[in-house]
């Protein structure tokens, strides 16, 4: 994940370039996909926008998937995401996932000229609406907050019958929804790992209601850093980290959590269980302990947080390709 959140006052033309640097080591070290965020006001980080940022970046590393993890759905119309990522999709020859979720900022929502109240009821038309244009030649279908009027999309993506369609979730709830409406649970990096085997076992239980096989591709996001030792991992990411999810707490993002897994913690209490920090055998077998009970097949890994230096972040990147990767393949 290329979180591309930055202190306000910081070199945004500079950052980027040093995005693009990234991009090309992501490739060049044999990552399989780029995962780009959204979110709007998000003082006090600088970010760009998710749309452009893989639109652009698609450039810098054409090999790999263009995950879209995920998009505030509910903010928006389903005709404008649908053919948005229709494009995206074609421009990179069928690479795009579609992540999904609903949001917790007000601030967003009052921006967008809706509400929490309305946030589910809107997520699930507009997922309905997308899936709809994307396979359906016209669309008619009227909704609490748009109407499609025999619409047929301007770009079809690549991908038959459509790109993945992921949907995150933290709470139980959310995730019988994620079983009902996506492609798979797109598993967050805030839930301790305690928490996750607890809450598979809800989705796996709600696929089995449905009638719908576990999903071939099951995706987690955890926060990773790999250094000589975990003393020296903390300290060179600690900092950074911590910074981050005290904007996450500012944000409200330990609102949605599961009861007893919270957010607003000291470092070394909100690591435990739940980030992936230390040297290459300790994140390894980390790793290993977290996808053999899960099924967990695509690790989606966040090495870089707002202050860090880029060079610090690329080169706990580089570790994880050559000293992590091959250790867990040979451990699977």
């Amino acid at each position: 994940m290329i979180r591309a959140q930055y202190p306000r006052d910081d070199d945004m033309v500079r950052r980027f370039e040093e995005i693009c640097d990234v991009a090309r080591l992501a490739e060049k070290l044999g990552f399989d996909c780029i995962t780009k965020g959204m979110h709007y006001g998000a003082s006090p980080l600088g970010d760009y926008q998710q749309i452009p940022f893989l639109a652009r970046i698609m450039a810098e590393a054409p090999g790999c998937r263009l995950n879209a993890g995920v998009v505030l759905l509910s903010l928006h119309k389903p005709l404008d995401i649908a053919e948005q990522f229709a494009t995206l999709d074609v421009m990179s020859k069928g690479k795009v996932i579609l992540g999904v979720a609903l949001g917790y900022r007000d601030l967003e929502f009052k921006a967008f000229g809706t509400t929490q109240a309305e946030r589910v009821t809107r997520l699930e038309e507009n997922l309905i609406a997308i899936r709809r244009l994307w396979t359906e030649e016209r669309v008619s279908m009227t909704a609490s907050h748009f109407e499609l009027d025999d619409v047929s999309l301007g770009m079809r993506p690549v991908q038959k019958p459509h790109p993945p369609i992921w949907m995150g979730a933290n709470a139980d709830a959310a995730i019988r929804r994620a079983a009902r409406l996506a492609d798979c649970w797109y598993i967050p990096p805030h839930n301790r790992v305690d928490t996750v085997l607890r809450q598979l076992d809800i989705y796996r239980r709600e696929l089995e209601a449905l009638g719908k096989p576990f999903p071939e591709e099951l995706p987690m996001r955890r926060e990773v850093f790999v250094a000589a030792n975990r003393e020296e991992a903390m300290r060179l990411c600690g900092t950074a980290l911590e910074r981050k999810y005290r904007a996450y707490v500012e944000w409200g993002q330990d609102k949605p959590m599961p009861e007893g897994d919270e957010l607003d913690l000291a470092l070394e209490e909100l690591t435990k269980d739940r980030f992936l920090i230390g040297s290459p055998d300790e994140v390894s077998e980390a790793i290993l302990a977290i996808v053999r009970p899960t099924g967990v097949n695509h690790l989606i890994i966040s090495t870089h947080w707002p202050g860090m230096e880029t060079a610090v972040a690329m080169e706990a990147m580089q570790r994880f390709a050559e000293e992590v990767m091959p250790r867990v393949r040979s451990g699977l």
